[in-house]
């Protein structure tokens, strides 16, 4: 009930007004010390020419950042574009075989992204968390899945299984550790959801479809098995009134978000100004403020955007995924505090 009770207006508006002044005042130091450091020799590496008609250098400290929406932003676009095609083409013609598209789909994106023998390694870990499932054994299956997830963590197990991986490239290591420790969750999801439920019998393939949706394949949000197969496996799936309008609006946030990104980017190097702590430890308290505040925010806009595009993909395919984020500055109750509301979840499950 707590988490639903809002403010009352006079008061978030009296908030937005102090947090309006503060920042306008903190933000205008913070502009002029990455003015002043722009051409300081610890930034040239993490600040490389950007709007070079406006004079305006960018802060690409952040590699992530600058990978999905430079290097592989067709690429995203690309694969992301071809799930929503087939899927609304299966959808259409055989609405029953959905979720087998989505797997197949999302097995040969893994294949083409990583190579077969990843994929063959993943298939490993799917097959032992479901011959554990079978036993029904609820601490087998959760002392498994640990086991499954520390391996992508610790040597000499992550050398050997990081093997598996064909070819090299500047996102390798984070789709490796994404795709690999989501799996083991969505294997312990699926695993103990079984033991729960015998009467059920769930299947190898109803695993398979629920790791491989690629949406959320690599960086999640995690969905619990029970809320995707309930989900996935409705044959005639009915959108609600407005639900598509709502759909085009968190599309249209999430492309805002990037450009704000990119525009704030290129005036101010919240990134890169911590790397220097000579530099930094010059800075007035309202700028270093200021700082810390963006670095706290651009976290929280940073895992908006990515759910953002993540759900907006799985809300044309029918389901409804965990919510992003809420955002740091507007937190009151410590209930909503959890920043991965699907790990939340899974957790609490």
């Amino acid at each position: 009930m707590g988490t639903k009770t809002a403010l009352p207006a006079a008061e978030l508006g009296l908030y937005s007004l102090v947090l309006s002044g503060a920042l306008a005042y903190a933000g205008r130091g913070l502009l002029e010390a990455s003015q002043d450091g722009a051409q300081r020799k610890a930034f040239r590496e993490s600040v490389r020419p950007g709007w070079e008609y406006i004079g305006r250098k960018m802060d690409v400290a952040d590699f992530e950042w600058v990978m999905w929406f430079g290097s592989f932003r067709n690429v995203i676009l690309f694969t992301l574009s071809g799930h929503v095609l087939f899927a609304k083409l299966c959808t259409m013609v055989a609405p029953q075989l959905r979720a087998w598209m989505y797997a197949v789909y999302g097995a040969l994106a893994v294949v083409g992204t990583m190579g077969p023998w990843y994929l063959l390694l993943l298939l490993g870990h799917c097959v032992g968390h479901y011959v554990a499932s079978l036993l029904g054994q609820p601490w087998l299956c959760l002392g498994l899945g640990m086991a499954s997830l520390a391996s992508f963590k610790l040597d000499p197990l992550i050398s050997w299984q990081n093997g598996f991986v064909t070819g090299t490239f500047d996102l390798q290591e984070v789709l490796f550790q994404g795709g690999s420790g989501f799996t083991a969750l969505r294997c312990t999801s699926f695993a103990l959801e079984s033991c729960a439920h015998p009467d059920r019998r769930y299947s190898l393939a109803d695993l398979l479809k629920y790791n491989f949706y690629l949406p959320f394949f690599f960086f999640g949000p995690i969905m619990t098995f029970d809320r995707f197969h309930a989900q996935v496996s409705q044959v005639e799936p009915v959108r609600r009134e407005g639900e598509l309008w709502h759909i085009r609006a968190q599309a249209g946030l999430s492309v805002a978000a990037i450009i704000a990104v990119d525009i704030f980017f290129h005036f101010f190097y919240i990134l890169t100004i911590p790397s220097d702590l000579k530099f930094a430890s010059r800075l007035p308290d309202s700028a270093l403020a200021a700082l810390a505040y963006s670095n706290l925010v651009y976290d929280w806009v940073k895992a908006a955007v990515l759910f953002g595009v993540v759900n907006t993909v799985a809300r044309l395919d029918h389901l409804d995924p965990p919510q992003p984020p809420k955002c740091i500055t507007a937190l009151y109750i410590f209930a909503e505090t959890h920043f991965d509301r699907g790990i939340n979840d899974w957790l609490c499950k």
